[in-house]
Order: structure tokens, then sequence, then C-alpha cells
């Protein structure tokens, strides 16, 4: 009699993972046998891991991942410059922990976003906010927010990401209110949160591309001191899953 109000209940609570583990439980006879310690044992660890589960999919949601990447999934056959060690310590999440950037260049097609939205990945299985932006993108953005009143908040919002992804760093020119936008980006950040940036640009370039000699480095004392650089080489990604195997011919 008091299965189904029981299972309802749970619902109502929002212990859905609970509900329906209850659900299953009684639809299998040899959990009877177990303990009530036990049975409500297996009840809070589904409950647990389905909110585990939904927070994981917010945090990713509110990520904006570009692509859908994981450290697991990356490449390592290729010689593309990937040292697999640097990437076992990333994958602890211990460089969120303090506040440290990791750089990441390299040629067209090399695999520097999908590094990055794997690190991104990886930040929020580990519990870290992510949030990916196409930094062009980011700097209209904060352009249409100083006319319309929304800058410091949309400063705040992107401060506050454990983990920022900066993706196609230095493929415009920036401007005099760009370079500072970027500061004000960085300054937020610097010492207390994590950023990554991918680019075509070789980290020695930066320098150059950001324009302004004061403001450049201001911007890069902020980002390259305390960061991991990762340099991708070789062939496109793109082009070598593009491929197909020739025909041999006897």
């Amino acid at each position: 009699m008091l299965r189904h109000p029981t299972i309802e209940t749970l619902q109502t609570l929002k212990l859905t993972g609970m509900a329906t583990a209850l659900a299953e439980q009684l639809e299998m006879p040899e959990v009877q046998s177990l303990s009530f310690e036990a049975r409500l044992g297996l009840l809070v660890d589904r409950e647990l891991t389905t909110q585990e589960n939904r927070r994981l999919a917010r945090r990713l949601a509110n990520a904006r991942l570009r692509l859908p990447a994981a450290l697991e999934d990356l490449d390592v056959r290729a010689p593309r410059g990937l040292d697999t060690g640097l990437i076992a310590s990333l994958a602890t999440g211990q460089w969120i922990r303090t506040h440290d950037n990791v750089l990441i260049s390299g040629p067209t097609g090399a695999g520097k976003t999908y590094l990055a939205c794997a690190l991104g990945q990886m930040a929020c299985r580990l519990g870290f906010g992510a949030a990916y932006h196409r930094l062009s993108r980011l700097l209209q953005d904060l352009a249409l927010a100083r006319g319309d009143g929304r800058y410091r908040k949309l400063l705040r919002s992107v401060a506050k990401a454990d983990l920022l992804l900066l993706d196609d760093w230095g493929l415009a020119p920036l401007t005099e209110e760009a370079r500072r936008d970027l500061l004000e980006v960085l300054d937020d950040r610097h010492g207390r949160r994590s950023t990554v940036v991918a680019s075509q640009l070789p980290v020695e370039h930066w320098h150059t591309a950001i324009g302004e000699p004061t403001l450049a480095d201001a911007i890069l004392d902020r980002l390259v001191h305390n960061a991991y650089k990762i340099t991708l080489k070789g062939e496109s990604m793109r082009k070598r899953l593009a491929k197909k195997p020739e025909v041999g011919h006897d």
C-alpha cells in the first residue's frame, strides 16, 4: 500500500534518483534479502550519482564548449608535440586550484580548440565552473556592454569562472579599447582564477600582436609567467581525419 505513495513522495521532494532506485528494487525479488541499511545505502548512492550528474550537465551547459572533447580521447599517436606526462598532470586539475594558466599554440587544425575544450570538460567533471569564449566575440560583447550599461556585470561574470577558455587569440588586430578590455579581464583573474588560451601564433609573437608595448607587457605579465605552454605541431588533424585509405594495386 505504501510503495507507490513513497515513490511519489520522493519525486515530490525531487529525490528522483532514490525514486528510480526504489522502483527498481521493487521489481527485483533478490533485493528483498538485503538488510534495510544495505537497501537504504543503494538508494542514497543512486541519489548522489543522480545529483552529481545533474550538476555536471549544468556546468557543461554553462561552459558552452565549442567541441564535445575529452582528455581521454586525445590522439597521442600522431606526432603533434603532446607531452603525455604534462597532459596527465593537467588532468588532475591541480593547476586550476593553484590558479595557473595553460597556453596552447600551433598551426591551423593541430587540435588547439579540441585540447582547450577537453581541459574545460575535465574542469567541469572535477567540479569547477568553465566558460568558453572566442576572444574576438568576447571583446565585441564587452564593447556592446559598455554602451548599454552591462559592462561591469559582464566583467564580473567572466571573472568568476574557475576556468576561462579564450580561443582564437591573436587572429585579428586589437583596438585600443579591446586591449584595455583584455587587460581588465586578465587583471580580474590574475592570481585568483585560471585561463586557457589557444592561438595560431607562437607565444613569443603575442607581444607584437597585441600592439601597444605598455599594455602588451601588462597583459602578458598576467598571463604568461605562471603558465604551462603546449606547442602543437604537425599536419592538420582535420586533413588527417578526412583522408581515406587508397585502394592498393598489385
